[in-house]
C-alpha cells in the first residue's frame, strides 16, 4: 500500500480527472473546495454547492472531513456550519473508499435519500415527514437563493477557521463525530 500523502495525492488527481472543479486552498493537497452538483431526479437538481473537503494526516485510514460552504436544505446537513451526518463518513469509513466515491456516491445518495430520523437540522427533517411537497418547495428555494451555478465563485465560509481543531475532533471512530463539524 502507498503513503497516505501518494494516496492522498492520487485520490485529489482522479477527483480531478472525473470532471469536477477542484480549488485548492492551501499550497498542501490537504484542504480545498469541490464543485458539487445536485442529483437529477431529485428537488436538488440544478444546484451547485462548493464542498469544503479535508483531508487528515491519516487519510485514507481516516474519514475526510466534508462540509457544505453555501447553505442547503436538507435534514442531514447543519443549515449554518454545512457539516454533513452521513455514517459512511462519520462511522464506517474504509481505506477501500476514495474522494470519487464521496462526490459520485456518498453526496448524491444523501441527497437523494435524506434519514430524518438522524437530523442535524430537526426543521427540514420535521417539514419533510410532515408534508413532502412543502419540504421539496423549500429545497428548491435554498438551491434557487443558495447553490446557483453563478453564484459558486462568491459563496464564503460560513464558519470560523478550522485550522483551530484538534486532531481528536478528526476521529472518525467517535460515534457522536460530525464530518466537517466546525468550531462552536
Amino acid at each position: 500500500m502507498s503513503s497516505p500523502s501518494k494516496r492522498r495525492e492520487m485520490d485529489l488527481m482522479k477527483l480531478m480527472m472525473s470532471d469536477y472543479k477542484v480549488e485548492m486552498i492551501n499550497d498542501g493537497m490537504q484542504e480545498f473546495y469541490v464543485h458539487f452538483h445536485g442529483p437529477s431526479d431529485s428537488p436538488y437538481h440544478g444546484g451547485v454547492w462548493k464542498v469544503r473537503v479535508e483531508l487528515p494526516d491519516a487519510y485514507p485510514y481516516r474519514s475526510p472531513s466534508i462540509g457544505f460552504v453555501n447553505k442547503i436544505y436538507h435534514p442531514n446537513v447543519d443549515e449554518m456550519s454545512g457539516s454533513v451526518c452521513l455514517d459512511v463518513i462519520n462511522q464506517t469509513w474504509s481505506p477501500m473508499f476514495d474522494l470519487v466515491n464521496v462526490f459520485e456516491v456518498f453526496l448524491p445518495q444523501l441527497l437523494l435519500y435524506p434519514n430524518p430520523s438522524d437530523p442535524l437540522n430537526g426543521e427540514a427533517a420535521a417539514l419533510m415527514m410532515r408534508d413532502r411537497a412543502t419540504y421539496e418547495q423549500r429545497v428548491k428555494e435554498y438551491c434557487e437563493k443558495h447553490a446557483k451555478p453563478e453564484d459558486i465563485g462568491t459563496a464564503t465560509e460560513n464558519t470560523s477557521s478550522d485550522e483551530e481543531l484538534s486532531e481528536d475532533e478528526y476521529d472518525s471512530g467517535d460515534d457522536d463525530q460530525v464530518a466537517g463539524e466546525a468550531d462552536p
